[in-house]
């Protein structure tokens, strides 16, 4: 018998297996305390939290890990709302000459600088950093920040940068005077011939009129070519089985996420962590799963009221838990867990449709690039991928503006042999978002995507 969702794991029975269960469990809270110290914490601090007030708040641990040996690392910090916290990540490239490349920094914590530090001290200074989109704001927030600690470096910029709901200078965003925006012409950024880059977008999102009438997708894309690695930030996805080694830090989010209900007590155990890790997922991704519940009103504060008296502390909402799954949830994970890689639901229906003919030329250009691996700014760092598991992660918009019209003839009977899995999310998951869409555009938020039928 297998546990949740976790092919060919079985459960532990016996004394053997508790002594295990029991060994596991502690194994996980000594390491809690040993990353718990008062000055760990103090390193962590991001005082400047109030700026995006956002989970984990002040408290930006950072993870580092190299991906390529000597060549790529990363920095994975967590952020998220209502305990709904995934990685968020910053990739650091050494470049031939010496010196590091910064792609989407992340708060620059005391701690996050003597990482940083120690790989400069070794490789060379920060040269370049590259703040890759125009619309994440989670990622913008900290490049200003970022690159006024490493004040001879020099930031990039994605172009048609905006903000909300006043349109700002950059050097009013906090951004270095001397940043410079990242354009179609390629001679005059020196790393190009090293770190190749193609920029997707715009794609018009905001209503004209609107408030947000400024507001467009743009994101940057870059290719390390010594190592055959891509960077993307939001466009791309894939879900690790098991909780990032950041989610591990802050194991109060998955507990809390690991009941199926209020009246579920709150154990700390490597199973929970992991079903409360795969939630998580769903409900970041989804907002809400065809298998997710709220309950509101006095149901839910009556749930609350009788919940376990462990669950009844100030960590954990003094026991509300809003929310109900049923067991088809795991069926879901499983679904998003096979995909290699894979456009989130939030970009399929809200943001990418709004413009498929950018889109497609942009994932066109990508491809052309001989990637063999790639790293999203977000959930798995580590994703062993083709130019042809790109380019069926956006098979959802075939149908749609270039492809409609034919788009490219052998990618699109390769696109039509794919398994159904590979191409379509579940109707059944996606309803939210999609009601979402309907109604940004009713209220005139957001521009309507194009009609695939017309």
């Amino acid at each position: 018998m297998a546990t949740s969702g976790t092919p060919g794991k079985p459960w532990t029975h016996g004394w053997k297996g508790r002594r295990k269960e029991r060994k596991e469990t502690r194994a996980w809270k000594v390491r809690a305390e040993k990353t718990g110290s008062k000055e760990t914490e103090r390193k962590a601090t991001w005082k400047y939290w109030p700026t995006v007030p956002i989970y984990p708040y002040g408290r930006r641990k950072t993870v580092l890990q190299e991906i390529v040996p000597e060549k790529i690392w990363t920095l994975d910090q967590l952020q998220g709302l209502l305990y709904v916290a995934v990685p968020v990540r910053c990739t650091v490239v050494k470049l031939k000459r010496g010196g590091l490349l910064v792609y989407c920094p992340v708060a620059p914590t005391e701690e996050c600088l003597a990482m940083m530090n120690k790989l400069v001290e070794k490789h060379g200074p920060v040269q370049h950093i590259v703040v890759s989109t125009a619309s994440g704001i989670e990622h913008k927030v900290f490049a200003g920040p970022f690159a006024r600690a490493f004040p001879d470096s020099q930031t990039w910029v994605a172009p048609n940068q905006w903000s909300f709901p006043i349109n700002l200078p950059l050097r009013w965003l906090g951004l270095p005077a001397n940043t410079k925006m990242l354009s179609v012409d390629k001679s005059e950024v020196p790393f190009a011939n090293e770190v190749d880059y193609e920029i997707c977008g715009p794609v018009p999102l905001g209503s004209p009129g609107s408030l947000a009438s400024k507001a467009t997708f743009v994101e940057v894309a870059m290719f390390h070519k010594a190592t055959k690695t891509l960077l993307v930030t939001d466009t791309v996805v894939s879900i690790p089985r098991q909780p990032p080694k950041i989610n591990q830090l802050y194991p109060e989010a998955m507990l809390f996420h690991a009941r199926d209900d209020a009246t579920q007590p709150i154990e700390d155990t490597p199973d929970n962590r992991e079903i409360g890790w795969r939630k998580i997922a769903l409900f970041s991704l989804y907002f809400q799963p065809d298998s997710l519940e709220a309950v509101l009103g006095k149901e839910a504060l009556l749930d609350a009221a009788n919940a376990p008296e462990s669950n009844r502390t100030g960590k954990y909402w003094k026991g509300l838990f809003p929310f109900q799954w049923k067991p088809e949830w795991k069926d879901s994970f499983d679904l998003l867990a096979k995909k290699k890689l894979f456009v989130a639901p939030i970009l399929q229906s809200l943001v990418l449709n709004r413009g498929p003919d950018e889109v497609l030329d942009w994932v066109d250009r990508v491809c052309k690039w001989p990637f063999e691996r790639v790293i999203p700014a977000h959930f798995e760092a580590r994703v062993k991928a083709s130019p042809r598991d790109f380019r069926a992660a956006f098979s959802f918009l075939q149908g749609s503006g270039r492809a409609r019209l034919g788009g490219n003839l052998l990618d699109g009977l390769l696109d039509r042999f794919l398994p159904t899995e590979n191409r379509q999310l579940p109707a059944s998951d996606m309803r939210f978002v999609r009601q979402l869409d309907e109604f940004v555009v009713k209220n005139k938020i957001a521009t309507a995507a194009p009609d695939p039928d017309a």
